[in-house]
């Protein structure tokens, strides 16, 4: 096969580049509501609903998810699933929610090549953005970028950068090359090169790690060097070391293909990647920065998590709490040590820690978890902990979606979308319905859903007064003859802003879903130094620029 070339000139990797400085600022979508569907995975079965969604998402309140269960949107099978709905093999799980998308940096997707002939194409992708949508992340994510702004319908995503690794991605664009492509990586054929910085004096000759990695908790992406992981080889080699930062800049060469391989090797060796969220605070990892591993002794203990101390909560206020204070009563005698006592769902004990890790957890391993996800309440401005306004609203109102007769057994398409074909039913003003039709002419009654900007939020949710008694969208399957598809999701094109919003005083609340709202985060802190510079394949060898961050000279403002 006639091997096709495309090298961008960046020098030799170790020669100097000129420093020049760059802003990124921050691309921002409006919420919008969004309609998604799931099959029931292995680890739910047999599990309450209300227990599996506060143990495998953690950005709203205990109480807001019992809360939005009990407003009708979300349904199993087609029938509105209350909070201690079991889940059961085969169900399938569709759930409407306001999305509010992260900010990611407003540096765009940049398409370094493409080959029409035989089916590819290769970009370089920001930190910040995730490839595939996950958790918060929909039309943030680089598969619906890649749809919606280059057209680019289905681009197999053969191999994967984490979110906050920028750098060369190939993506071949017919199945037929994806699974090529998809052997050559499985089988070591892919030669991968990335640039990093991490923090110190890196040893100067080749470093070889080759240490096993495993993933312990899949909501803070947590991996580490663990016995029972899977095996990884990275080899380092240094390119300089800058006294003015005290960083190396390295060559990385990942010989296999784990997550997070890199960070964690290079936290291992005692030099994290320098701006790592995970691997590089001493306040979750402590002085040694996890230099040489933790401890794997296996501990069953856990306890609640804590209000932060400047929340006065009490028993029957703590929103991470369902309970309230029947939870905390004394036991005083004997007739009472034998009334059955309420159940706590895992959570509420710390007992989710640890759930999804294929190997008990020590209690360093624990404690590392649980100021994880400390640090990321803080970077919330502790949103889940102030997730009390719904208290005074009524049931969430979705706009403009009902729930779908499910289709027969034999006909259901496993992870296809959902909610495809609704019947959009008038507003109780009688408004024309929000949502334009998608393959039909509308006419002069479409409308274009109009989203609410942050800033929109902010001045709205200050007015707005609570909506008491206010009905649960219809949720009965309708006859198929008046149904029509409708769009996935509304969202107003991107909002792109130099600098982030600054937070007023007080509490934020968007007024349709009543999250609280998070101040925007600083573009410097969604990308770690850490870059896919070239990988050398049967298509080609294919290269970017080396990130900016990575020149000799170049000043950290931290």
């Amino acid at each position: 096969m006639e091997r096709s070339h495309l090298l961008i000139p960046t020098g030799d990797i170790a020669g100097e580049a000129a420093v020049t400085k760059s802003k990124p600022g921050l691309k921002k979508i409006p919420p919008y509501w969004y309609p998604y569907t799931t099959m029931a995975k292995g680890r739910w079965l047999g599990r309450e609903i209300l227990e599996v969604v506060s143990t495998e998402f953690r950005d709203r309140s205990m109480e807001f998810y019992r809360y939005a269960l009990e407003s009708g949107v979300t349904t199993i099978n087609g029938k509105v699933a209350k909070p201690d709905t079991l889940i059961r093999n085969g169900d399938r799980i569709e759930n409407i929610s306001h999305r509010h998308e992260p900010p990611v940096t407003s540096t765009p997707v940049r398409i370094v090549h493409h080959d029409k002939k035989q089916g590819f194409i290769v970009i370089d992708k920001p930190g910040s953005i995730p490839v595939h949508a996950t958790g918060r992340y929909f039309r943030n994510s680089l598969v619906e970028i890649l749809k919606n702004d280059f057209g680019f319908e289905k681009a197999y995503t053969v191999n994967r950068l984490d979110r906050l690794t920028s750098g060369l991605m190939i993506l071949p664009l017919n199945s037929t090359l994806a699974n090529t492509v998809t052997q050559e990586f499985m089988n070591g054929r892919v030669r991968k090169e990335y640039i990093a910085r991490c923090n110190g004096k890196f040893p100067e000759g080749e470093v070889v790690c080759e240490e096993p990695l495993l993933t312990v908790d899949r909501q803070m992406g947590l991996n580490i060097v663990h016995p029972e992981g899977k095996h990884a080889k990275t080899i380092f080699k240094r390119i300089r070391y800058d006294v003015n930062t005290d960083t190396s800049v390295l060559h990385c060469r990942p010989m296999t293909g784990r997550s997070h391989q890199i960070r964690v090797h290079l936290q291992f060796l005692g030099h994290p990647i320098a701006n790592d969220p995970i691997y590089s605070d001493s306040r979750i990892w402590g002085a040694k920065l996890g230099k040489g591993g933790i401890d794997l002794t296996p501990s069953e203990d856990r306890a609640a998590p804590q209000a932060p101390e400047h929340f006065a909560f009490d028993a029957s206020t703590n929103p991470e709490s369902l309970h309230k204070a029947e939870a905390v009563v004394s036991v005083t005698d004997a007739e009472d040590k034998e009334a059955p006592r309420p159940k706590l769902l895992p959570r509420e004990t710390g007992h989710d820690i640890g759930m999804g890790s294929p190997v008990p957890l020590s209690a360093e391993a624990v404690g590392i978890i649980t100021r994880l996800r400390n640090m990321k309440d803080e970077s919330e401005d502790w949103g889940r902990w102030r997730d009390v306004v719904f208290r005074a609203k009524g049931q969430l109102t979705p706009h403009g979606y009902s729930a779908i007769p499910l289709p027969p057994q034999n006909m259901r398409k496993r992870g296809g979308p959902a909610f495809s074909a609704v019947p959009v039913a008038p507003s109780s003003s009688g408004d024309p319905p929000v949502g334009g039709v998608e393959g039909t002419d509308a006419g002069p009654t479409s409308i274009t859903p109009t989203q609410l900007t942050l800033e929109d939020v902010t001045t709205l949710a200050a007015s707005t007064p609570p909506v008491l008694g206010t009905p649960t969208p219809a949720l009965t399957p309708s006859d198929s003859s008046s149904t029509v598809p409708v769009r996935m999701f509304a969202a107003s094109e991107p909002v792109i802003t130099d600098e982030p919003a600054v937070d007023e005083k007080g509490m934020r609340y968007c007024p349709e879903c009543f999250v609280p709202l998070h101040p925007d985060p600083k573009p410097e802190s969604l990308y770690i130094f850490l870059h896919a510079l070239r990988y050398t394949t049967s298509l080609g060898c294919f290269e970017t620029e080396m990130p900016e961050w990575a020149a000799e000279g170049w000043e950290w403002e931290r």
